[in-house]
């Protein structure tokens, strides 16, 4: 089935390929199969990365949807098989298989979430409570397991989520590892323990507000 969809709709792309700008008319969506794709926008003459998305995610769908302009540019940053789905193509898809429906459906509900993560976190101006409040969040849809709470996360997904500078995040994901709080591992982040890590966040809170007073 697979290699049938990629018969039809599947194009290859070189790392550095611009799939889209910010602004353009879109036409197509696509579906990553193998690779990697940076979203990112231009703000204060500034590039801020949205997301890097990877196999079996999909992205440019919002512009099928609404028929609006790009909200954001998309470029290859590893080579990438992707499938190339055109309005006509999209909207027989989603009468003809409530399954792909579905999965549209929840992807988009899980990156409102994420979006509302994002906002909540531009609230929060202390560097390390931002990274507390979102490895809480991310908590939420963890992997309980005997030594703690285990979640898909790394530097480069929490400076996304954060709004932070990747080495920002590095030095606090170091320090909360440094006083055991977090382990990072090969695919993740192990929190040992949640009321630990939420205890930390209440003190760094009760430690702003003494020191502004």
């Amino acid at each position: 089935m697979e290699e049938e969809l990629f018969k039809r709709f599947g194009k290859v792309f070189p790392k550095g390929t611009i799939l889209f700008h910010e602004g353009d008319t879109g036409g197509d969506m696509y579906i990553i199969n193998t690779g990697r794709v940076k979203i990112f926008k231009e703000i204060g003459g500034m590039e801020k990365v949205l997301a890097v998305l990877g196999q079996s995610d999909f992205f440019g769908e919002m512009s099928l949807l609404n028929k609006k302009p790009r909200s954001a540019s998309a470029e290859v940053v590893e080579d990438a098989k992707m499938l190339v789905i055109n309005n006509s193509t999209f909207d027989t898809m989603i009468r003809g298989n409530a399954e792909i429906a579905l999965r549209i459906i929840r992807i988009l509900s899980k990156r409102l979430e994420d979006a509302d993560v994002q906002i909540a976190n531009l609230m929060i101006k202390d560097s390390n409570q931002r990274v507390l409040v979102t490895l809480l969040k991310l908590a939420d849809n963890g992997t309980k397991i005997d030594t703690g709470t285990f979640l898909k996360a790394d530097a480069d997904s929490l400076a996304i989520t954060t709004g932070l500078e990747k080495e920002k995040v590095k030095e606090i994901v170091e320090r909360l590892t440094k006083n055991r709080l977090i382990e990072p591992t090969n695919n993740g982040i192990l929190i040992r323990n949640m009321d630990n890590l939420k205890k930390y966040l209440d003190y760094l809170v009760m430690k702003e507000q003494f020191e502004g007073m």
